[in-house]
């Protein structure tokens, strides 16, 4: 369940030993690559994004999100990979004798049931946005993703966050042209910054370019502004902790988590603080027996730690 790369990387594996596979995927072949902003640039080097022993050739040291996406579909079909696209998984149960039914079904079609006997969930992590839990979160200029930065042209924009999706979004908006603030709990900017990233957005803060505010949560979005207090104050804070600030487009991008549905439907156990699936280290088996994971899906509510090159 899941056509990521590591749902790719599993489909591999079962082929190559002889054993009856499919992949059901809710959107897209790799659909948390093709949501990422299309300029993006991988951390990682492109020998740590390839599966099936196939190469990933690239000109860059960082590939590019577009060589990804040709890479991943290349590799679909070069191994002739039965994958069923914008097919969700609505259920999965375990059935009394251990195998598992699993439904599934694509717009304006009849739902398919297959049976199993062992699952694979490789769901990822960024389907599930972290919100924050305030009013105005859901408002039509807020959003959780960030893709292009054209629309935003001499607009104000507010950035929630301090790693690297902030980080990257604020440089690209700033130069297409918006009047950029960027918000943060913390003191300073996340550690885990892209290398070349991190001194072009400290710069920039710097020499004031990019408006930064740090020790700084947002209290509640409105249609056109924002309202920030220092962290921890109460809500709603005294009117003398509160600043107001202008805002025609606001994205709120503090990380993401896995999907606990379809494990919760199973019966595998859930690490309630990390929300992450409770799994034997070795063997990546849930509680459920014959239920396994792969990739960022292990991960919960700490997304950062599993990513496209260790997942």
């Amino acid at each position: 369940i899941g056509g990521g790369p590591a749902g790719l990387a599993a489909a591999i594996a079962a082929k190559q030993r002889g054993l009856r596979y499919q992949v059901l995927e809710q959107g897209a072949l790799v659909n948390s690559l093709l949501h990422y902003p299309p300029q993006m640039v991988f951390f990682t080097t492109p020998e740590l994004l390839e599966i099936g022993d196939v190469p990933f050739v690239s000109p860059y040291e960082n590939p590019t999100r577009p060589e990804a996406l040709r890479y991943y579909r290349k590799v679909t079909d070069a191994f002739a990979l039965e994958v069923a696209q914008y097919e969700p998984v609505l259920g999965l149960t375990v059935k009394p004798d251990g195998t598992f039914h699993v439904r599934s079904q694509r717009a304006h079609a009849p739902h398919r049931d297959w049976i199993a006997p062992a699952v694979v969930l490789a769901t990822g992590a960024y389907d599930v946005a972290n919100e924050l839990g305030v009013p105005g979160e859901h408002l039509p200029h807020v959003s959780h993703y960030y893709q292009e930065p054209h629309a935003h042209y001499r607009r104000r924009v507010v950035i929630v966050g301090g790693k690297n999706s902030a980080a990257e979004a604020a440089l690209d908006l700033y130069r297409a042209g918006a009047s950029v603030l960027l918000v943060h709990r913390r003191a300073a900017l996340g550690e885990s910054i892209k290398y070349w990233v991190k001194p072009d957005i400290e710069n920039r803060i710097k020499e004031g370019t990019i408006e930064a505010r740090f020790l700084t949560q947002v209290i509640e979005i409105r249609p056109g502004e924002v309202v920030l207090a220092p962290p921890g104050t109460e809500v709603p804070p005294p009117p003398e902790l509160q600043t107001v600030v202008p805002a025609d487009a606001v994205f709120l991008l503090t990380g993401y988590r896995s999907d606990t549905t379809l494990l919760r439907m199973a019966g595998a156990a859930i690490n309630e603080e990390q929300g992450a699936p409770v799994h034997d280290a070795e063997t990546f088996e849930t509680t459920v027996p014959n239920l396994f994971l792969a990739g960022a899906v292990i991960a919960g509510r700490q997304s950062g730690r599993i990513f496209i090159e260790n997942g």
